[in-house]
């Protein structure tokens, strides 16, 4: 398998490869290459924070006293930053590459957000179990996460007062998109919604006295229909297989979407709704490595960020940093701006960001602002340039320069460009790097990441 056409893989499906793995994988076909991948994403590892500082907090205690379910807010709160830290730490260090690129897919799919830590580590989980998984089973668990009945009001969903809320993002952000359903639909949908509820501890309960038993009549079938029927109802829909076929595709091929290669994969995700055999057809197919799919995404902030510490190892000394990066950069883990979710793509680039993105890897491992312009930017070398600016720091890290240099210790200084940019790099760049510094590995691999092309992949 050629060299570009793993990275290609390896950038999609994860978030990078370093240079032993990808001699080692270049010896391989591509079966082989892409049957590790999912082999090696094949187990569940939860993500679990900590929360032994909340043990003593019950619904009993929270319900009578006013200034602990105050106290138990702000502690839970805590605990998110933590897991939002954690959760970046599994994205940078992970064997189930796969499994935590999906899981990141689908967090801005099945968009939700909560503050309390034990229903969102939940639900995180949740994520994480049925990333590979059948689509079906997946959305039907989605529906009685504690998380989602909250954020979406499906809690507030009563027999007397159907709460229309969930059952409208059901079809429109989950399965079947905008204008692919009736206000009908949504009305008798929500009736089937009604009583889902869950105890403190995160199980799901069905309040049967708010649950409605009657008849509904959603997309033409006719039944005393619950959730999981509706669910049922929906994926027999093909404008499902195709709604999620195109939003795979538009995540890990190409923001401009090939209607023909949609039709391609409705057709077999179609048949049984199969999460890991869509992906395995994605990534086996001729078309996925075609040129006009490498190099063309732009870098979501949690992409470059991870990516930026997988080449030079990071530590985060404080997890507030590690927060005003995201913020600034427009994408807090575990914080998503409306049920939408991020737009991606071109809307990840304004003018307030494109000099954030291209200076971060200088501000991360010198702590300096540094702007791409004439030779000389980078003639000091890198010690006495990190040197000059440790006072007043932007953010505190610890940087493993010598697992970036053990990594990348059989690559020439000049042919660092090979495994760091995946995009052809233009005329003009080319130019521009012959006249860079390339005095050390450190100095060119910063020269490299603050390029343009580095925010592509």
């Amino acid at each position: 398998m050629k060299q570009i056409d793993i990275q290609h893989l390896y950038c999609r499906a994860g978030f990078g490869i370093n240079p032993d793995q990808l001699k080692a994988w270049s010896k391989k076909n591509r079966a082989d290459v892409v049957e590790m991948l999912f082999q090696k994403s094949s187990k569940i590892n939860k993500l679990e924070i900590n929360t032994s500082e909340l043990d003593h907090f019950t619904a009993a205690v929270l319900l009578e006293n006013k200034s602990k379910r105050r106290e138990f807010i702000d502690l839970s709160k805590e605990k998110l930053k933590g897991y939002n830290k954690l959760w970046i730490e599994r994205l940078i260090d992970s064997n189930e590459i796969l499994r935590e690129k999906m899981t990141l897919f689908w967090a801005n799919h099945f968009v939700c957000r909560d503050t309390n830590i034990f229903h969102v580590q939940q639900y995180n989980n949740t994520l994480r179990s049925y990333a590979l998984g059948n689509f079906g089973d997946f959305v039907k668990a989605i529906s009685k996460e504690p998380a989602m009945l909250k954020y979406l009001n499906n809690k507030q969903n009563r027999k007397q007062k159907p709460n229309e809320n969930f059952a409208r993002e059901l079809m429109e952000l989950f399965m079947l998109g905008e204008g692919q359903y009736t206000e009908n639909d949504i009305k008798e949908s929500a009736r089937a919604f009604t009583g889902y509820n869950n105890n403190f501890e995160g199980d799901f309960k069905l309040r049967k006295l708010q649950h409605d038993y009657g008849f509904k009549t959603v997309f033409r079938h006719r039944g005393r229909y619950d959730g999981d029927d509706i669910i049922d109802i929906i994926l027999k829909q093909k404008q499902c297989a195709r709604f999620i076929c195109r939003k795979i595709y538009k995540y890990f091929v190409n923001d401009t979407i090939n209607e023909d290669r949609v039709e391609e994969l409705t057709e077999s995700f179609f048949h049984d709704y199969d999460i890991e055999q869509l992906m395995r057809q994605v990534f086996m197919s001729d078309w996925f490595y075609e040129n006009t799919n490498i190099g063309t995404k732009i870098k979501s902030p949690i992409e470059l960020l991870v990516g930026i510490t997988q080449i030079v190892p990071i530590t985060f000394e404080n997890e507030k940093d590690l927060f005003k990066i995201q913020k600034l950069l427009g994408q807090i883990l575990l914080n998503p701006p409306n049920v939408a979710g991020w737009d991606g793509g071109k809307n990840w680039i304004d003018a307030n960001t494109i000099m954030l993105r291209l200076k971060l890897p200088s501000i991360l491992l010198t702590n300096a602002r540094i702007a791409i312009k004439e030779k000389g930017d980078f003639e000091d070398r890198f010690k006495t340039f990190h040197s000059k600016h440790r006072k007043n720091k932007f953010v505190s890290v610890q940087i493993d320069w010598k697992t970036f240099e053990k990594n990348y210790q059989d690559i020439l200084t000049p042919h660092l460009k090979d495994y760091i940019i995946i995009p052809n790099l233009n005329p003009g760049t080319e130019k521009y790097l012959k006249t860079l510094s390339k005095s050390s590995k450190r100095d060119f691999c910063l020269q490299l990441m603050s390029l343009p092309e580095y925010q592509m992949c």
